[in-house]
């Protein structure tokens, strides 16, 4: 069985950016299941997926727009800080789910001076080349309750 469109896949990864440094890992946990076709991943970890067959193992590189997109500089403004009524200390860093200019999504502190308060709403790997090392674990037909929903259920997936 290959990596298709339709089918429930469950992979093990370590995501690392170009120096090298482990940014997420799926090592001593969960496999991680998807859909494979629906873009419940990056779509170029999904292309480079195509194909594959239970224990593959390989590392891919995937270039930014390819990953979360480039840095998009208008997701980047400066508000009041009296926009984040009810937080008593804001401080850079700091992430806050709001609607940005794609719909819901996190916006990050990246300055303060004074009242105003740099925030970026770009993701926080926009800009950024990632590295997968990938092993293939299960590869199984989507249910078609999955394939309505357009995410696989159960161990590893979406638990409604």
């Amino acid at each position: 069985m290959q990596v298709a469109e339709n089918f429930a896949v469950s992979i093990h990864y370590t995501l690392t950016n170009d120096e090298g440094e482990v940014i997420d890992t799926s090592e001593g946990d969960e496999a991680l299941a998807y859909l494979h076709g629906y873009g419940n991943i990056i779509s170029g970890l999904e292309s480079a997926l195509e194909g594959k067959a239970v224990g593959d193992k390989f590392k891919v590189r995937i270039e930014a727009e390819d990953a979360y997109g480039e840095v998009e500089d208008d997701r980047i403004q400066i508000i009041s800080r009296e926009m984040f009524e009810g937080v008593d200390e804001l401080e850079v860093g700091q992430q806050f789910h709001a609607d940005v200019s794609a719909g819901p999504g996190v916006i990050t502190i990246i300055n303060i001076d004074g009242d105003d308060v740099t925030i970026d709403g770009n993701h926080p790997l926009a800009g950024v080349a990632l590295t997968f090392d990938v092993e293939i674990v299960d590869i199984r037909p989507a249910t078609s309750e999955e394939i309505t929903h357009g995410h696989v259920h159960g161990a590893g997936g979406h638990h409604h």
